[in-house]
C-alpha cells in the first residue's frame, strides 16, 4: 500500500479578531503603544548577587567545613568502604563537619531495611542535625535551597541532578565520590 505522509509542526489554526463569527463584546481591543522618551532614564533589574562573593571567590567557606551530606553519597560511600569523616578530612585537609537535614534522614528512614546501615552511619554523633521548616520530604529542593539562602556549606552528593542543579548557584562547591576516593 501507499505510506501515509506525516506534517511536521503543523501549526494550529487560530481565529482572526476580524472573524465574522466572534461578537464584538469577545474581540480584543489592540493597544496603542506609546512612544518611549529618549531622555527617560532607564531602570534595570540587577541581580543580587551575595556581599560573601568576591568575583567567583566564596569568603564564608573556610575551616571547619560544613559539609551538606546527601541520601545517596552516604550509600556510595558504604559501596566504596570509605569512612564519610575521616574521608572528606583527607579530602580537604581540615576539620570537617558533616550536616545533614531532616529530609535527608527522613529520605534515609523510607529506604527501609535495605538502608540500615546508611542510616546507623547518618546517625553517628559527629554529624550535625539540622532542622528543616518546610513542608514535604524532598531533600533535593532542601538542600538547594539551603545553600542559595547560606553560602557556607559544601554539598556533597553522587546525584547528577542535583550537581547540575547546585552547579548554577555560584560560590558553592560539590564534593562527590570516584574511583572509590
Amino acid at each position: 500500500g501507499k505510506q501515509k505522509k506525516q506534517k511536521y509542526a503543523a501549526m494550529k489554526r487560530m481565529i482572526s479578531l476580524k472573524d465574522q463569527r466572534l461578537k464584538e463584546k469577545d474581540r480584543a481591543k489592540t493597544e496603542k503603544k506609546k512612544k518611549e522618551d529618549p531622555s527617560a532614564i532607564k531602570e534595570q533589574e540587577v541581580p543580587k548577587y551575595p556581599s560573601c562573593l568576591f568575583f567567583q571567590y566564596n569568603t564564608q567557606l573556610g575551616p571547619p567545613y560544613h559539609i551538606l551530606v546527601d541520601t545517596n553519597f552516604i550509600n556510595f560511600s558504604i559501596k566504596a568502604k570509605l569512612d564519610v569523616v575521616q574521608s572528606m578530612m583527607d579530602c580537604l585537609y581540615a576539620k570537617c563537619i558533616p550536616c545533614i537535614t531532616d529530609c535527608v534522614m527522613a529520605e534515609l528512614e523510607k529506604l527501609g531495611m535495605k538502608y540500615r546501615v546508611a542510616l546507623r552511619i547518618a546517625k553517628d554523633p559527629r554529624f550535625d542535625r539540622m532542622p528543616c521548616s518546610h513542608k514535604g520530604t524532598y531533600a533535593d529542593d532542601c538542600l538547594v535551597q539551603r545553600v542559595t539562602q547560606h553560602k557556607c556549606y559544601i554539598v556533597a552528593t553522587v546525584d547528577r541532578d542535583l550537581k547540575r542543579r547546585i552547579r548554577k548557584i555560584p560560590g558553592v562547591p560539590i564534593m562527590y565520590i570516584s574511583n572509590h576516593r
